[in-house]
């Protein structure tokens, strides 16, 4: 597998060289993390992360003023944007705007896995939860 920081600032690598990492339980349960670039990396405007919910677990409610982009890879899962409940599966993909409260969980005996591609500085100014 390829792991390369080329010399213009690139980055070619394999998920399966990045370090997962348990996702803190005041934010989430059976939840695992790979961030795959950020501005650490030299990324300049965001940053790419993959998640891995396992059965049972759960990103709890949480809001932030920032946007973020998510493709789901596998399995099943709810995720709570506002008021309303989407069931996703593989191929499914959200946009959750900033400010607006949401959560992930899993649904079924198989883990969720997703990519989610977020700004590095807030894409709003922080404000009072966005109700909808």
């Amino acid at each position: 597998m390829i792991n390369v920081k080329g010399a213009c600032g690139e980055i070619v690598s394999h998920i399966d060289l990045v370090e997962k990492k348990k996702v803190s339980e005041d934010s989430a349960e059976k939840t695992w993390i790979k961030w795959l670039f950020s501005d650490r990396d030299g990324a300049l405007t965001f940053a790419v992360r993959v998640f891995e919910i396992e059965p049972g677990g759960w990103i709890k409610p949480h809001s932030h003023p920032w946007e973020h982009g998510i493709y789901v890879l596998e399995g099943v899962g709810d995720v709570r944007i506002g008021s309303r409940v989407y069931r996703v599966t593989s191929g499914s993909y959200l946009y959750i705007p900033p400010n607006v409260e949401h959560e992930y969980r899993v649904v079924g005996d198989k883990s969720v896995k997703f990519i989610c591609i977020i700004p590095l500085k807030p894409s709003v100014q922080e404000s009072v939860k966005k109700e909808c």
